[in-house]
C-alpha cells in the first residue's frame, strides 16, 4: 500500500463519506444501520477499485456510480430473499421530543424517497446533498432542461405523499 493510495482513499472517504451516507438513507428507506453497512461496503469498494480509476469522470461521479449500484444491488438482494428492511429499523429512544420529531420527519422523507423510481432516487439524493444541477445531469445523461422539469415533479410528488402522511 502506497502513501499515496492511502492518503488519496483517505481524502475521498473523509469529502464523500457524507454524500454517499445520505444515497444510501434513500435508498435502503431511512434505516440508518443498513445505510452504514453500505457505506461500509461501497468504501471497501472504492479502495479495491482505487488503482483502475480512469479519470475519465471526477472522483464524485465515480463515487455517485459506485454508490447507486451498490444500493441497487442490495435493494435486488433484498427482495430476492424477501428482506423487510422496516422491521430492522432501529428503535433506539431519542432523549428530546424535538430531536425525536426531527428524526420522525426525516425518516419519512427517506421513506418517501425510497419509493421513487431509480433514476428520480439518484436525482433528489444527488440534490439533496446540494450538488450541481450540470453535474447531476452528467451523471444521469440527460439534459438541463429535463432535469429541471424533473426535479419540479419529484419535489411536488413528494410534498403531496408527505402530506397524507
Amino acid at each position: 500500500m502506497t502513501k499515496d493510495r492511502s492518503t488519496l482513499f483517505k481524502t475521498l472517504y473523509d469529502s464523500h463519506s457524507p454524500m454517499v451516507l445520505q444515497m444510501c438513507m434513500g435508498y435502503m428507506k431511512g434505516n440508518t444501520q443498513e445505510a452504514q453497512d453500505l457505506v461500509q461496503e461501497i468504501f471497501t469498494i472504492v479502495w479495491q477499485k482505487l488503482d483502475s480509476f480512469r479519470g475519465e469522470a471526477q472522483y464524485k461521479t465515480w463515487l455517485y456510480r459506485i454508490t447507486v449500484n451498490t444500493c441497487l444491488h442490495q435493494l435486488r438482494k433484498q427482495k430476492k430473499t424477501r428482506m423487510n428492511s422496516w422491521d430492522q429499523l432501529s428503535k433506539e429512544p431519542i432523549s428530546e421530543e424535538t430531536d425525536h420529531q426531527k428524526e420522525e420527519q426525516h425518516q419519512a422523507l427517506f421513506r418517501a424517497i425510497g419509493e421513487l423510481e431509480e433514476v428520480d432516487r439518484i436525482l433528489i439524493m444527488m440534490s439533496l446533498e446540494g450538488e450541481k444541477q450540470d453535474v447531476i445531469a452528467e451523471v444521469l445523461g440527460i439534459k438541463a432542461g429535463a432535469l429541471r422539469v424533473r426535479m419540479h415533479r419529484i419535489k411536488k410528488a413528494l410534498s403531496n405523499q408527505l402530506k397524507t402522511t
